[in-house]
Protein backbone atom coordinates (compact mmCIF):
# COMPACT_ATOMS: atom_id res chain seq x y z
CA UNK A 1 0.00 0.00 0.00
CA UNK A 2 1.58 3.55 -1.16
CA UNK A 3 1.84 5.89 2.06
CA UNK A 4 1.82 9.70 1.81
CA UNK A 5 3.53 12.20 3.73
CA UNK A 6 2.60 16.10 4.45
CA UNK A 7 5.43 18.04 5.99
CA UNK A 8 5.44 22.02 6.64
CA UNK A 9 8.50 23.35 8.39
CA UNK A 10 7.16 26.67 10.70
CA UNK A 11 8.46 28.94 13.34
CA UNK A 12 6.75 28.99 16.32
CA UNK A 13 7.49 30.96 19.34
CA UNK A 14 7.55 29.76 22.98
CA UNK A 15 6.06 32.08 25.27
CA UNK A 16 8.05 32.45 28.08
CA UNK A 17 6.02 35.30 29.71
CA UNK A 18 3.15 37.78 28.68
CA UNK A 19 6.47 40.16 27.35
CA UNK A 20 8.83 37.07 26.48
CA UNK A 21 9.04 34.39 23.64
CA UNK A 22 11.34 32.83 21.82
CA UNK A 23 11.65 31.05 18.63
CA UNK A 24 11.35 27.70 18.29
CA UNK A 25 11.76 25.74 14.39
CA UNK A 26 9.38 23.10 14.32
CA UNK A 27 7.94 20.26 11.55
CA UNK A 28 4.65 19.09 11.42
CA UNK A 29 4.37 16.15 9.90
CA UNK A 30 0.91 14.00 8.98
CA UNK A 31 1.70 10.05 7.73
CA UNK A 32 -1.14 8.49 5.91
CA UNK A 33 -0.32 5.07 7.70
CA UNK A 34 -1.01 7.01 10.79
CA UNK A 35 -4.31 9.01 9.66
CA UNK A 36 -5.50 9.82 13.42
CA UNK A 37 -2.29 11.41 14.60
CA UNK A 38 -0.24 14.72 13.73
CA UNK A 39 3.63 14.37 14.87
CA UNK A 40 5.34 17.62 15.09
CA UNK A 41 9.31 17.78 16.12
CA UNK A 42 10.52 21.35 18.00
CA UNK A 43 13.96 21.91 17.33
CA UNK A 44 15.31 23.61 20.89
CA UNK A 45 19.33 24.40 21.38
CA UNK A 46 20.12 20.66 22.62
CA UNK A 47 21.01 18.00 20.18
CA UNK A 48 17.91 15.76 20.40
CA UNK A 49 14.38 17.51 19.04
CA UNK A 50 11.62 17.18 21.28
CA UNK A 51 8.48 15.36 19.28
CA UNK A 52 4.62 15.04 20.31
CA UNK A 53 2.18 13.38 18.63
CA UNK A 54 -1.33 13.79 19.24
CA UNK A 55 -4.68 13.71 17.40
CA UNK A 56 -5.06 15.28 14.02
CA UNK A 57 -8.97 15.70 15.15
CA UNK A 58 -7.62 17.64 18.20
CA UNK A 59 -5.45 19.90 16.16
CA UNK A 60 -8.47 20.73 13.86
CA UNK A 61 -10.81 21.76 16.21
CA UNK A 62 -7.87 23.63 17.91
CA UNK A 63 -8.15 25.98 15.39
CA UNK A 64 -11.60 26.69 15.22
CA UNK A 65 -12.09 27.08 19.30
CA UNK A 66 -10.73 25.99 22.87
CA UNK A 67 -10.36 21.69 22.94
CA UNK A 68 -8.17 19.02 24.93
CA UNK A 69 -7.37 18.55 28.58
CA UNK A 70 -4.60 16.72 29.86
CA UNK A 71 -1.26 16.67 28.24
CA UNK A 72 -2.40 18.73 24.96
CA UNK A 73 -4.58 21.87 25.04
CA UNK A 74 -4.95 23.57 21.71
CA UNK A 75 -7.38 27.10 21.30
CA UNK A 76 -7.40 29.88 18.42
CA UNK A 77 -6.35 33.28 19.78
CA UNK A 78 -4.86 36.77 18.51
CA UNK A 79 -1.97 37.97 19.37
CA UNK A 80 -0.56 41.39 17.81
CA UNK A 81 -3.60 41.52 15.77
CA UNK A 82 -2.53 37.99 13.88
CA UNK A 83 -4.89 34.80 14.17
CA UNK A 84 -2.63 32.10 15.96
CA UNK A 85 -3.09 28.77 17.38
CA UNK A 86 -1.94 28.42 21.04
CA UNK A 87 -0.59 24.90 22.23
CA UNK A 88 -0.09 23.87 25.69
CA UNK A 89 1.68 20.84 26.17
CA UNK A 90 2.40 19.31 29.94
CA UNK A 91 4.80 16.06 30.39
CA UNK A 92 6.89 15.22 33.07
CA UNK A 93 9.67 17.23 32.11
CA UNK A 94 7.97 20.54 32.49
CA UNK A 95 5.04 22.25 30.71
CA UNK A 96 4.92 24.61 27.37
CA UNK A 97 3.18 27.05 25.62
CA UNK A 98 3.91 27.28 21.98
CA UNK A 99 2.24 29.87 19.44
CA UNK A 100 1.75 28.87 16.27
CA UNK A 101 0.82 31.40 12.61
CA UNK A 102 -2.86 29.79 12.26
CA UNK A 103 -3.06 30.15 9.01
CA UNK A 104 -0.04 28.42 7.95
CA UNK A 105 -1.35 25.19 10.58
CA UNK A 106 -4.74 25.50 8.77
CA UNK A 107 -3.33 25.48 5.49
CA UNK A 108 -1.14 22.27 6.39
CA UNK A 109 -4.33 20.52 7.80
CA UNK A 110 -6.39 21.31 4.66
CA UNK A 111 -3.35 19.48 2.79
CA UNK A 112 -4.04 16.51 5.09
CA UNK A 113 -7.84 16.60 4.88
CA UNK A 114 -7.96 16.19 1.28
CA UNK A 115 -5.18 13.25 1.66
CA UNK A 116 -6.89 11.83 3.79
CA UNK A 117 -10.59 13.21 4.42
CA UNK A 118 -12.23 12.96 7.84
CA UNK A 119 -14.02 9.33 8.35
CA UNK A 120 -11.77 7.73 5.62
CA UNK A 121 -8.66 7.18 8.46
CA UNK A 122 -9.63 3.55 8.74
CA UNK A 123 -9.16 2.66 4.91
CA UNK A 124 -5.88 3.84 5.51
CA UNK A 125 -5.12 0.97 7.72
CA UNK A 126 -6.81 -1.51 5.74
CA UNK A 127 -8.56 -3.27 8.98
CA UNK A 128 -11.02 -3.93 6.98
CA UNK A 129 -9.12 -6.06 4.52
CA UNK A 130 -7.23 -7.67 7.51
CA UNK A 131 -10.30 -8.48 8.81
CA UNK A 132 -12.16 -9.64 5.86
CA UNK A 133 -8.99 -12.00 5.21
CA UNK A 134 -9.03 -12.97 8.81
CA UNK A 135 -13.03 -13.94 8.35
CA UNK A 136 -12.71 -15.74 5.11
CA UNK A 137 -10.12 -18.38 6.99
Amino acid sequence: MHHTVVERELELKLILSPERSVPVPARLVYRSDDPYAVHVTFHINSDHPVHWTFSRDLLIEGVFRPCGHGDVRVWPTKAEGRSVVLMALTSPDGDALLEAPAPQVSAWLERTLRMVPPGTEGEQLGIDDALDQLLAQ
